[in-house]
């Protein structure tokens, strides 16, 4: 328990917002949105997490690049470095939440911030308790985060200065040298991640999920660039969360009671709701404005490409208030295939699900570094490997257990769907992006089950299997090797993406069940 003669617990929005101006640490947006700056960083620093290895994580977590274990003496010693510098602070801020819409499994979180508007950030973010449930409010995990506190890489070794420790032993999350907001949030997300897996036994997820008028739910996965936020906020079907879900044996809930989402190039035409959502109560960060200071310009990269706005998930009309779902229906596997190589969409086996789930691809666009001139293939296990303290294998497993426990589509099992929202007709630079509408066309009729009454092809390349018509989408841009002009490059490429697969399934072959290794590219 932090103890401070001054704690502003648990204050509403509106006083963190005048605090926050009185402070001059943020300024009003012409929306009514507060607007920060987080200084240093204005992304994770994946490098930079530590998970203190003891007792019960060091035969646990899946240590390496991702999981780097640190000492429980170093991280006494933060803690004490941070508690006396709390000590010496005018005032602080807290604030009573949870994380988890679902009461058998919520997590009671108690959050100490530095800043009023870390403070409001995490009020936008978690579950927010009634004024009944603060008064028997009891933390099950605490997070300090004070930017202020730097650690010193020669005693605690550390990376740097900055850091985010999280101690399963103690259930706290120390974040130190980063204002980042987001280091809070991934903070609980890495802790679910190890605690709803192995004892509850509810699969972890970082994807959206919606509902549909029939009350089917639709999971929605995918890298950075796939569509996952566009495609999730669709007018015609509620939205139960943008980022992270637990699925659990009766139901599909979020992890959140808000969303943080890229504001880059963010408009009302392409982004109706999220734009909407810009208002009092929502917090931007890093962002440029126009020419009159007030007006958010979200084309403005001066300070980083990484521009965000949290909302609490009340600011969009279109909800699942009580933030819940049955078993889904249909789950959705986003990719954007700069090879131009993968089906616009194509139909999964359970394998194949557990495949492409450890697999987490999508591809990069060749940027402006020099030398850089073909697409970069991008692996995340998961879909968020930075965020998974287990090993990716336990994700997956649970997965298959997942889909053979879910008998609730018509065809007896649910139906899972790799989704291509990249290149068709050649690889970046050659072919064309595959049109929005005809995405939302193939995702519609998986949804409304036409893509169940069709007939399939099989792909003898990436193993898939790709229907030979959709409703409203152009049959020849079905199968990707027919929209090539020259299919000698397509093989090419095939095989190229085929190899890159292969050679990232390598790194589960030891855990994974044999079976795996089949769902995926066969070279031909």
């Amino acid at each position: 328990m932090i103890q401070h003669h001054n704690i502003q617990e648990n204050l509403v929005p509106a006083a963190l917002v005048q605090k926050t101006i009185e402070l001059k640490q943020g300024t009003l947006s012409s929306s009514g949105a507060l607007v920060v700056n987080t200084g240093k960083f204005t992304g994770r620093s994946p490098k930079d997490r530590y998970i203190v290895e003891d007792e019960i994580t060091t035969s646990t977590v899946d240590w390496g690049d991702i999981n780097i274990p640190i000492t429980d003496d170093a991280y006494q010693d933060l803690l004490k470095k941070m508690e006396d510098y709390i000590g010496g602070l005018d005032e602080i801020y807290s604030r009573d939440s949870y994380a988890c819409a679902s009461n058998k499994y919520r997590l009671y979180v108690k959050v100490y911030t530095e800043y009023p508007w870390q403070n409001m950030f995490a009020h936008n973010m978690f579950l927010r308790l009634t004024e009944e449930e603060l008064k028997t409010f009891k933390a099950d995990w605490r997070i300090l985060a004070f930017p202020g506190v730097l650690a010193d890489p020669q005693v605690h070794g550390t990376r740097q200065e900055n850091f985010s420790i999280i101690n399963f032993k103690e259930k706290t999350i120390l974040i130190g040298g980063t204002a980042y907001t987001g280091e809070i949030k991934k903070g609980i997300f890495s802790v679910l991640n190890f605690v709803l897996p192995q004892e509850r036994k509810v699969l972890s997820m970082h994807c959206s999920a919606n509902v549909g008028a029939k009350s089917d739910t639709a999971l929605f996965f995918g890298l950075s660039g796939t569509g996952k936020t566009t495609l999730s906020n669709d007018p015609d079907r509620r939205l139960i969360g943008d980022d992270e879900h637990g699925w659990s044996t009766s139901n599909i809930y979020n992890l959140e009671g808000g969303c943080y989402a890229k504001t880059i190039d963010l408009s009302e035409s392409k982004e109706p709701q999220i734009y909407k959502a810009i208002k009092f109560g929502a917090m931007l960060e890093n962002i440029g404005f126009r020419e009159d200071g007030v007006t958010p310009n979200y084309e403005d990269t001066t300070i980083t490409q990484n521009t965000r706005v949290s909302y609490p998930i009340y600011h969009i009309d279109n909800i699942m208030y009580n933030s819940r779902g049955d078993i889904p229906k249909n789950i959705f596997f986003l990719t954007c295939d700069a090879f131009g190589v993968l089906p616009p969409i194509s139909k999964l086996t359970k394998e194949q699900a557990m495949y492409h789930f450890l697999s987490g691809y999508t591809a990069k666009i060749a940027g402006t570094e020099e030398g850089i001139t073909e697409p970069q293939a991008t692996f995340s296990a998961c879909f968020g490997a930075p965020f998974l303290p287990l090993h990716p294998t336990a994700y997956a497993d649970l997965l298959g257990q997942k889909l053979e426990e879910g008998i609730v589509t018509g065809d007896g099992k649910i139906n899972v769907w790799l989704v291509n929202t990249g290149w068709t007709g050649g690889q970046y630079g050659d072919g064309n992006r595959i049109e929005l509408s005809y995405t939302r066309a193939m995702i519609k009729a998986a949804l409304t089950g036409e893509l169940n009454k069709v007939e399939y092809r099989n792909d003898n390349m990436f193993n898939l299997t790709i229907p030979q018509s959709c409703p409203d989408v152009p049959n020849a841009i079905l199968n990707p090797r027919d929209t090539w002009r020259n299919v000698e490059e397509y093989d090419v490429m095939s095989n190229k993406l085929a190899d890159l697969f292969n050679e990232n399934f390598k790194n589960f072959a030891t855990k994974a069940d044999a079976g795996l290794a089949t769902a995926g590219p066969q070279i031909v």
